[in-house]
């Protein structure tokens, strides 16, 4: 075979080139054969009423001929709770989809077409005329009752919904920025249901950020922070926050957790505006309606009041965020820095002195925070004090 081999080599290889250059022109001419990608399908399925069906399966079969009793059917996909399902992996083509509930089938789409690499939206809306129409006279009289005596109920459903949709509206623009979209969004909500809390809540972050951003974009300029124009998106800010305070507290079970956070974002806005008294009380009003988060709502003031220059005010926010949580280094640091400015000079030794608790405090958030943010300059402090520098923190220990 070798020697035959060799002696048509020449030939052998010709009729090889051959049959590669038929393969070359056969791929030109018809392309490679490939699997298309497969499809997929979602959509929401809703009864006669109006209301999601939230049991049964959405089958997909290409056999749109025979008995429905015989049909195979190639796919499955679960309805969920809120009346919505979804499926992938379906190879494509022209599919009779239908909702099956308890075995029974009750909607149908005659041709889903499914196509490669796409994704089909099949909603069964049982509320389209066509739908009602082929209902018996019975089954027609029965959804009128249920319409009659529910109507209440689908009114208020219809109206959280919008509500729902308002709110997520404002939480995204607000994410992003668009503090003018979410102030539309929650005016629009709180007109439509000025009783619920967290609706003021929203309202009020959204002028919060509109106020930031006026006082940011101001620094930049060098121009007052403090403009009449500014102060009143913190002023408005405030009244949704005192709203959202009021429905909590008027509501049938008052949630502690949104009357605190209110009252947290009420010391902001406040603070904000210059209002420094109030804002205090207000951080203290978070910290008495959520006890357990008292250290949080208290840093908070003790942070607000130092921003808006109120040293002293600050000191004392800082001594009771300390008391309520004394493992929160960036409390002492605050509080050093709130006294550090009523430091004096001896005028016999001609050193700086440091006020009562200013150094103990600047000792304090080194021993909590020895690598944190502040430790170079609060070493600096201390060191144009003269103090000695305690970097490590020893938990207290009891021997037995």
């Amino acid at each position: 075979m070798k020697k035959l081999f060799r002696n048509r080599a020449g030939n052998v290889l010709a009729v090889v080139g051959a049959f590669v250059a038929l393969a070359i022109f056969a791929l030109t001419a018809t392309g490679m054969a490939q699997t298309p990608a497969p499809a997929s399908i979602h959509g929401k399925v809703t009864n006669p009423a109006g209301f999601p069906i939230v049991k049964g399966d959405v089958k997909l079969t290409t056999d749109k001929t025979g008995e429905a009793k015989d049909r195979k059917y190639k796919y499955s996909f679960p309805i969920d709770a809120q009346g919505n399902y979804k499926g992938d992996g379906i190879v494509p083509g022209d599919y009779l989809a239908v909702v099956m509930v308890d075995d029974k089938t009750i909607d149908f789409i005659e041709s889903a077409q499914l196509k490669s690499g796409a994704d089909f939206e099949g909603n069964f809306d049982m509320t389209r005329k066509e739908y009602i129409d082929k209902m018996t006279p019975e089954e027609k009289k029965q959804l009128e009752e249920f319409k009659k005596k529910n109507a209440e109920t689908m009114a208020a459903n219809s109206k959280i919904a919008n509500l729902n949709g308002l709110l997520a509206t404002a939480r995204g623009d607000i994410k992003s920025g668009d503090f003018d979209g979410a102030i539309k969004a929650m005016t629009d909500a709180t007109t439509a249901k000025p009783d619920e809390a967290i609706l003021w809540l929203t309202l009020g972050d959204a002028q919060l950020g509109s106020g930031s951003a006026a006082q940011a974009a101001a620094r930049t300029a060098h121009t007052s922070p403090m403009d009449a124009a500014i102060v009143e998106k913190f002023t408005a800010a405030a009244a949704s926050y005192q709203k959202a305070i009021d429905a909590n507290t008027a509501s049938k079970k008052p949630n502690a957790e949104t009357g605190a956070t209110a009252y947290n974002q009420l010391g902001q806005a406040l603070g904000r505006s210059g209002k420094t008294k109030e804002s205090g009380e207000a951080y203290d009003n978070a910290a008495k309606a959520d006890p357990a988060g008292a250290g949080k709502y208290l840093y908070n003031e003790a942070a607000t009041l130092f921003n808006a220059g109120d040293m002293d005010g600050a000191a004392a926010a800082a001594d009771k965020a300390i008391a309520a949580d004394p493992k929160r280094p960036d409390i002492y640091y605050i509080k050093g820095q709130s006294l550090v400015s009523k430091a004096t000079v001896d005028p016999k030794t001609q050193k700086i002195v440091a006020p009562p608790g200013c150094i103990e405090a600047y000792q304090t958030y080194l021993q909590l925070a020895p690598d944190g943010p502040h430790a170079a300059d609060v070493k600096q402090v201390l060191d144009g004090f003269g103090a000695k520098i305690e970097s490590s923190y020893k938990a207290n220990t009891k021997k037995k």
